[in-house]
Formats: C-alpha cells, structure tokens, sequence
C-alpha cells in the first residue's frame, strides 16, 4: 500500500505541477544566484513503472544538498516527469522541461529508446546529461560533449555475466531472451562477445516487445533448447511474467540478468517468490548493506520520503547524482555551463555507492564494473563477486 500511495502522490505531483503557469526560460543558462534547475523524466506508470523510482531517489539527494545549505549558496530545484517509458513522452516533456522551464542539467533518465529519443536535442541545446539509467554505446560512442555516463555499457555487464555463467557456474548451454530495443540488443551483443572467446553459440535467443503479455510460446522455445541458464534483458513486468510462465510449464533454468532487475525485494515479491536464486549484476551497493552511505542514505529516506521503499533503483537514482553534485561543488560560486563541463571532464575514481566514476573530454563512459549478485531468502542480497571490469572493453582500447 506504501508503493501506491507513493506513486499515487507523485502522479498528482506531476498532474499539478503541469497545470500551473508555466514561466518561459528561453534562452536562460539554468540557474541564477538562488538556485539550478536540474530534471529527470521517469516512468512514473506504464510498463516499467518500478524504474520510476530513479527519478524519486535522485530527489532525495537534492533535498540533503539542499538542507545543508545547497552548493554554494544556491538550491537545487528539481523536476520530475512521467514519460510511460514512452519515447514519444519522452520527447514532449523534455521539451517541455528545456524551452519552458529552462534546465541546466538532466540526471538519470530511464530507457535506452527513450534516451535516444532525446539525446540530440540535448547536445543541440547545449542540455547536459549526466548518468542515464541506461547505457549503450551510442550514448557515450563518438564521444558527446554534454553527456557522461555512469551506469556500465549493456555490452560490457552482459559480457561479465557471461563469463560469470561459463567460468563458474560451468554451463554451456545458454539461452538469451531480450527486449527488442537498444537496451536488450546491445546485452545480446555483450554475451555473443564473451562467447566468441569460448567458441561456443546461444542454443537459443529470443527477442520480446516491450508490452507483450502472453509469453507462451517464446518460454516453450527456451525450454525445448535444452538451456541450462537463460540470460534475460528485459523489464520487471516482462521478467515476471516470464518466470511465472516456465513456472507452470515445469521449466527451471538458472536465470541471469541486468542489474536492472536486481532490486531483488520488488522482483521477489511481484513474482510470489520466484526470483529467489537469479543471479544479476550489481551497479551500486546492495541496498541492505552496512556500508556508511547507505545507512546515511536510508535515515534520510525515513526523513524526506517515508513513503518510499528504500531499494535499489530509488539508490541509483542518488548514484547517478552523486557526481554531478561533486562536480557542481568543485567548480565553486562562479557556476557556468563551461566551468561545470569542466568539472565533469576532470573527474577522477570518484566513488560514491556505485563503481568508481573517471571521466575525460576524451572518453565519457564512466566505468565499466559491476557486481554479480544473487537473490537470496525473501529478497536478500549474497554478493558473489565484488566490482568486476570488463576487460573485452573495447572503448577502453580506443
């Protein structure tokens, strides 16, 4: 009931904040001497609605940043908006959020579609972008100079989990079952990678739209290749319903995934249990840790945001900001959209509750580390492996 009420007040939120007057911000560099306009769309509803809770957790940090006093006298004014995990949506309230309210900067930011849906029009606008809640190559790949991401490429966290599945669990046998976009073709391009080293080829793999609902016949294919181990990039809605459906047709893999399912809790609970044993990677520490952010980050939450359920994609969505702000610290009270670029190109092992973050005017892929964690009894987290680099990384060879 918690989560319903939370998205419930969030929703009127977004309801209310769209019907007031809207002030024109064209042609503002996104902040003046009182404060600095940041942003983030999200899917509030829709069929990745458990991601929304990036957008919110991003909120949280600016409220602690801004009741210390904000960065350098100036508070953050964040803005929320639900996109459906729609590119189209996407399209609208960004534009929105740029010409009418006049942002300085987005953080996170949900879908890889969604993304390059308005990508262009940030670089175009000078918008910067830091930390999508997604990662693939043509975000970072040729380098754009308002963008930098944090979260690990699809390609090199597939790669991982990959070798993970071959070296360790010694299974050779291996089906692929992906959402058909940029996010779920690029973990397929990072397992074949790893595979290649090996000589070995998926048994089977199999591509899904992002809101089908009857996932029958693709689970019957999995089951009938003979897969040990089943890596998914999907999203929770899609997960779920997969691993219900094998459920009923007696089909028991070994599944693998994307830390973007590794909010075990949530994933436990939507499947009735069934996500106990899946194996994901790991972008930030696991919620439940006795690591000093984290405790400080959860007292926080029981401050700002009762209502909200501390886990991992409300985390990340503090990660992706952690950053910016230590970057907004560092560039000091003369604030301007060159000086906070170069901040931003002049990070180095920054480290806050995810991988350590480096970034370059040359190269703004931030990392290329995750973790391998597991689901354990009613939604707990075993780590398997600590922070892991991919060393086929080939933008690291560029």
């Amino acid at each position: 009931m918690k989560g319903t009420r939370s998205l419930v007040f969030w929703l009127m939120a977004v309801g209310v904040a769209l019907a007031l007057p809207i002030q024109s911000h064209a042609g503002a560099p996104g902040f003046d001497d009182k404060e600095i306009r940041i942003a983030q769309w999200g899917p509030q509803t829709g069929p990745a609605a458990p991601w929304g809770s990036v957008a919110r957790g991003s909120d949280l940090i600016f409220k602690m940043v801004n009741d210390e006093g904000g960065i350098h006298g100036r508070k953050i004014k964040y803005f929320i908006r639900d996109d459906q995990y729609n590119p189209a949506q996407t399209k609208a309230v960004v534009k929105e959020l740029v010409e009418r309210r006049g942002i300085f900067a987005f953080v996170g930011g949900v879908g890889a579609a969604c993304g390059m849906a308005v990508k262009d029009y940030l670089a175009e606008n000078k918008v910067v972008w830091v930390g999508p809640s997604t990662a693939i190559n043509e975000y970072v790949f040729p380098v754009n100079p308002y963008l930098f991401g944090i979260y690990p490429l699809y390609e090199d966290e597939a790669s991982v989990l990959t070798k993970y599945v071959v070296e360790k669990l010694k299974v050779k046998k291996i089906g692929f079952f992906y959402q058909n976009d940029s996010y779920g073709k690029s973990g397929l391009t990072g397992c074949k990678q790893r595979l290649d080293t090996y000589k070995m080829s998926l048994v089977e793999e199999i591509p899904v739209e992002p809101g089908e609902k009857d996932l029958s016949s693709q689970m019957l294919r999995l089951k009938n290749s003979g897969a040990e181990v089943v890596i998914m990039w999907v999203n929770p809605t899609t997960a779920t319903i997969a691993v219900k459906t094998c459920a009923t047709i007696g089909y028991k893999p070994q599944w693998v995934s994307s830390n973007t399912l590794s909010d075990f809790p949530l994933m436990n609970t939507i499947t009735g249990g069934l996500w106990e044993g899946v194996i994901t990677g790991g972008f930030g520490v696991p919620p439940d840790s006795d690591h000093p952010l984290i405790v400080k980050y959860r007292e926080a939450a029981k401050k700002y945001a009762p209502e909200e359920r501390c886990g991992t994609f409300y985390l990340a969505g503090v990660l992706y900001a952690e950053p910016m702000i230590d970057a907004l610290q560092r560039v000091g009270p003369n604030l301007s959209l060159e000086a906070f670029l170069n901040a931003l190109n002049t990070t180095k092992d920054f480290q806050g509750i995810g991988p350590k973050i480096t970034w370059t005017p040359d190269v703004h892929q931030g990392t290329d580390s995750i973790q391998i964690q597991q689901c354990g009894p009613n939604g707990s987290y075993i780590l398997l492996q600590d922070w892991v680099p991919n060393e086929l990384a080939t933008w690291k060879k560029m």
